[in-house]
């Protein structure tokens, strides 16, 4: 029963140790290639560019602006999910009162 529990696909798994982050580190070294002239021209800052680099505060307030939106429909729905359950059980106590 052993040898079986040792040639399962289970324990080879167990057995093999996970690569660290160490040895990814290592691994990347070994093939990296400083950028070249080109490359070097592309990441620099751009000045025609600049005028653009201040959208993030205003995505970041467009995204709370969608979150509190979101929160108000989910709130809305469950209110209304409220009321009809309400309305129905009323309804349903007034027709065995007059029945």
């Amino acid at each position: 029963m052993a040898f079986l529990l040792n040639k399962t696909a289970l324990s080879k798994l167990r057995l093999n140790p996970q690569k660290t982050d160490e040895s990814l580190m290592l691994s990347r070294r070994g093939i990296h290639i400083e950028p070249g002239a080109r490359e070097k021209a592309l990441l620099a800052a751009d000045p025609s560019l600049k005028r653009f680099k201040s959208h993030k505060q205003s995505v970041r307030t467009l995204k709370r602006v969608g979150d509190v939106l979101t929160i108000v429909v989910v709130a809305g729905c469950c209110y209304e999910i409220y009321v009809r359950a309400v309305m129905r059980e009323e309804a349903r106590k007034q027709a065995e009162g007059s029945a």
